[in-house]
């Protein structure tokens, strides 16, 4: 009898598009857990000058500007992925040379958005 093969979950090499998928899960899983902060610090700029003030005061910390920063790659992520999804249901792009292609393209441009995100905020 075979002695079980030890499974190293590090040593396997997904494709481009397996990265992209998972990457798009959580970023949603994230998107789902920084919205309500969003809303929070809307909410607490539209409650008169001193909680304009409060929001402004958070907003400026590194904190918060480094999250707001890690927000703008999870949102730009999740809606180019999302696209790329969509596409593929319709069957376009739907080839493995263009399903990598475009894994390829929403992976390169999505940190954009971080980018911008930190030139923006810092």
């Amino acid at each position: 009898m075979k002695r079980p093969i030890f499974f190293n979950v590090f040593q396997i090499q997904m494709p481009v598009g397996a990265i992209t998928s998972i990457m798009h899960r959580l970023s949603g899983i994230l998107l789902a857990v920084g919205f309500p902060f969003s809303i929070y610090l809307l909410d607490l700029s539209l409650d008169g000058p001193d909680g304009y003030k409060r929001a402004i005061s958070l907003i400026h910390g590194l904190p918060v500007r480094c999250l707001a920063i890690v927000f703008a790659w999870v949102l730009g992520h999740h809606m180019l992925a999302g696209i790329r999804h969509l596409l593929s249901d319709i069957d376009k792009g739907s080839s493995l040379p263009a399903a990598r292609r475009s894994a390829w393209i929403v992976n390169c441009i999505s940190p954009l958005f971080a980018v911008l995100a930190a030139v923006a905020f810092l």
